[in-house]
C-alpha cells in the first residue's frame, strides 16, 4: 500500500473526511503535526505522495515565527524535483506556488470566506483528476492571502469570481488548491469563532456563514470531492508502481 505523508500545519485544519476518502481509495497516510512538535522528514524518499493542509499562518510570515516551515518548504521542493504526487490545500497551495516560482500576497479584495462555487478552466477538462468534476463544484473558502502569480509553466485549473487562481497543477502531478475540501460543519464553526476579524473584514455574518456550511452542504462536497480524492490516490498508486 503506497504511503502518503500528510502535513497538518495547524491543529484547526486536520485532514478530516479527505483522509477517510484517501484511505478508502487504498493509500496509507502518515500524519505529521509540526505545530505540535512532530518533526518532518529530510526528504520524500520513503513516501509515494505528499499532502499539505492549511493553517492560520501566512505563506509570507517571517521564518522565525514557525521554524518548521522551512522544513515543509524543503519537502515541497523535493516533491517537485522527484515528480512526487502532491496535493496542497490553502496555505499548502500557497507554499507550493511559492516554491515552484509563483508568489503570494494579501488578498486585494479581502478574505474569501464561505461555501462557494469555483469554476473549472478549459485545461481542467484534460486533467486526469479534475476532468470529471462538475463545471462549478462547491467548496469551502477561508483565506486572507491570495496566489497573485502562478509558477512558470503552471496550468490553471479553476478560478472564482473573487480570486482567479483557485486550483493549479505544476508539472505532471503537483496540485495546489486555494479552497478547502476537507472540512466539516464543526470545523467551519470553529473557524468562524476564531476569525471574527476576517469575517468583519469580508462583511460577513458568522451565523450566516456557519448556517450555509451545513451537513447537507458537506454531503454535496463529499459527493464530488471524494471521487476527486480517489483519483488522486490512483495517481499516487501509479507513481508508486512506476518507482
Amino acid at each position: 500500500m503506497p504511503i502518503v505523508l500528510v502535513v497538518e500545519p495547524d491543529a484547526f485544519d486536520p485532514i478530516g473526511p479527505l483522509g477517510d476518502w484517501l484511505r478508502d481509495a487504498g493509500v496509507c497516510l502518515e500524519i505529521r503535526r509540526p505545530h505540535a512538535g512532530d518533526s518532518l522528514p529530510q526528504d520524500l524518499g520513503e513516501y509515494e505522495g505528499l499532502i499539505v493542509l492549511g493553517g492560520a499562518q501566512s505563506a509570507n510570515q517571517a521564518p522565525g515565527i514557525a521554524p518548521w516551515m522551512s522544513d515543509l518548504r524543503r519537502l515541497l521542493r523535493d516533491g517537485l524535483a522527484r515528480t512526487t504526487p502532491i496535493l496542497a490545500i490553502c496555505l499548502g497551495g500557497q507554499l507550493l506556488a511559492q516554491e515552484a516560482g509563483g508568489s503570494v500576497r494579501v488578498g486585494e479584495v479581502g478574505p474569501e470566506i464561505g461555501a462557494l462555487l469555483v469554476g473549472k478552466r478549459d485545461a481542467a477538462f484534460e486533467d486526469p483528476i479534475f476532468a470529471p468534476l462538475p463545471i462549478t463544484p462547491l467548496v469551502i473558502q477561508w483565506h486572507h492571502d491570495e496566489i497573485d502569480v502562478l509558477p512558470p509553466g503552471a496550468v490553471l485549473l479553476a478560478n472564482s469570481v473573487t480570486y482567479p487562481h483557485q486550483a493549479f497543477r505544476v508539472g505532471a502531478c503537483a496540485y495546489g488548491l486555494q479552497f478547502h475540501i476537507e472540512t466539516t460543519p464543526d470545523l467551519v464553526a470553529a473557524w468562524a469563532e476564531q476569525d471574527t476579524a476576517g469575517l468583519a473584514s469580508a462583511g460577513l455574518d458568522s451565523e450566516r456563514v456557519v448556517a450555509e456550511a451545513t451537513q447537507d452542504t458537506h454531503q454535496e462536497i463529499a459527493q464530488v470531492w471524494s471521487a476527486f480524492a480517489a483519483r488522486f490516490a490512483a495517481v499516487v498508486t501509479e507513481h508508486s508502481d512506476a518507482v
